[in-house]
């Protein structure tokens, strides 16, 4: 059981003026997307009457696979199938239901075990409470046919738990989560009386049991993604960490021999905000290199980071931005090799893409797609598949919502 360390903000206030300093450098005024790389447009999801929205790509055994949400009248149901160029195929049901919570930042997922099991997740209301709601985990052995829905944690609280991650951990799953037992069923980013909002994690096999459960840090931000990796090293997990006094870094938990280390923020921006921005890191691994991906806000600077680390955490090189200076955030990221990592976020009514090297040199940013910057438009998805990199995002722009794809080629990326 991890709990985070009490950090003495005034100890890095010269670590900022020298960060912005950095920072200030690299900015890249005037960047023009590139006309180079542009993404070979992939089947477009939409369901009739329906909303199709809240994508998510993952992959297994060099095959690119797709989740995602359609939604008619009170009802909603998951869906997933293998992506290629042309189609999805194999569509299946996973599951489906009249009672659940739906959110543009909190949505459904799939993950693949090492022996070709599945497990998904949805969110499902358990009280009356706008935010009491319970992580419900569904498994398949075979692909069609799933289990009877059952809640991932045992806590009994009508509460919060949401923002899940998974990642295959050997023959089983690492799951992590926000968990709100402890906040008395409330939102208020002040918590009154009540208690704080957590991080836990949990190991699952292929047949649905808990092998282990830990509280990993007992204070976080409310309502940002949480992000999981299994390096060569071991696990990381990263998020919104949460102060004393409102700073909310980003904060990673890396796993050393046989338990959890404590928390460690990543880099000091010292972004003060007395509420959630709804906007988590994304982390991913090669061999023993970690590259993370955040956004942040401090001192009323929009910014998207990228830092690379090359011992699963336990230190970092110097963040790399990425943005071009009115950025929203809602970042992905995907790990090409021991030196370069490609970012997505969204800016000014776009979905932008880049190639990152750990040395700071930076590829042109790429548009993949106009967006709204509206939540109905969610969090664009990525995921790298044999050579490739597939991209997947919700278009809102008419009344009914469908889900676009793309990809773009490795190496191509990489030779920009």
């Amino acid at each position: 059981m991890i709990f985070r360390n009490n950090i003495a903000i005034q100890l890095y206030s010269g670590l900022l003026l020298l960060s912005i300093g950095l920072f200030s450098c690299q900015e890249k005024k005037g960047e023009q997307t590139t006309s180079i790389n542009q993404p070979i447009p992939g089947p477009l999801i939409q369901a009739g009457e329906s909303n199709a929205f809240l994508p998510y790509l993952t992959n297994h055994n060099g095959k690119t696979y797709i989740s995602w949400v359609e939604q008619s009248e009170n009802t909603n149901r998951l869906f997933y199938g293998q992506l290629d160029q042309n189609e999805v195929q194999s569509i299946q049901l996973i599951t489906e239901g009249n009672d659940w919570f739906v959110n543009w930042a909190d949505y459904p997922q799939i993950q693949f075990f090492q022996d070709g099991s599945i497990v998904a997740f949805f969110l499902k209301k358990s009280g009356p409470g706008t935010f009491s709601y319970d992580i419900m985990v569904t498994l398949s052995n075979n692909g069609k046919d799933w289990t009877l829905p059952k809640k991932l944690h045992d806590d009994g609280t009508q509460t919060e738990h949401g923002f899940v991650s998974m990642s295959p951990w050997g023959e089983n799953m690492l799951i992590t989560w926000l968990d709100g037992r402890n906040t008395g069923g409330g939102h208020n980013h002040d918590h009154g009386h009540h208690g704080q909002m957590t991080l836990r994690a949990a190991v699952m096999n292929s047949n649905g049991e808990k092998l282990e459960e830990w509280l990993l840090d007992d204070r976080v931000c409310d309502c940002c993604q949480t992000g999981s990796t299994i390096s060569s090293s071991g696990p990381a997990v990263v998020f919104r960490d949460r102060s004393e006094t409102e700073i909310r870094d980003i904060g990673i938990i890396n796993w050393e021999g046989s338990q959890w280390k404590e928390t460690k923020i990543i880099h000091m921006d010292l972004w003060e905000i007395p509420a959630c921005p709804v906007n988590g890191p994304r982390i991913a691994s090669f061999g023993k290199d970690l590259a993370i991906a955040w956004y942040t806000a401090a001192q009323d600077r929009p910014e998207v980071k990228v830092v690379f680390s090359e011992d699963n955490g336990n230190s970092f090189g110097i963040p790399i931005r990425v943005g071009l200076g009115k950025t929203l955030g809602r970042v992905d990221l995907e790990i090409i090799d021991n030196q370069h990592a490609f970012i997505t976020w969204m800016e000014e009514g776009k979905i932008l893409g880049r190639r990152v090297n750990k040395n700071g040199k930076l590829g042109s940013p790429i548009e993949i797609a106009k967006s709204s910057e509206k939540r109905s438009s969610g969090f664009p998805q990525m995921t790298k598949t044999d050579g490739q990199i597939w991209l997947a995002w919700t278009d809102d722009s008419q009344d009914l919502k469908k889900i676009q794809t793309a990809s773009l080629k490795l190496d191509e990326v990489i030779s920009d």
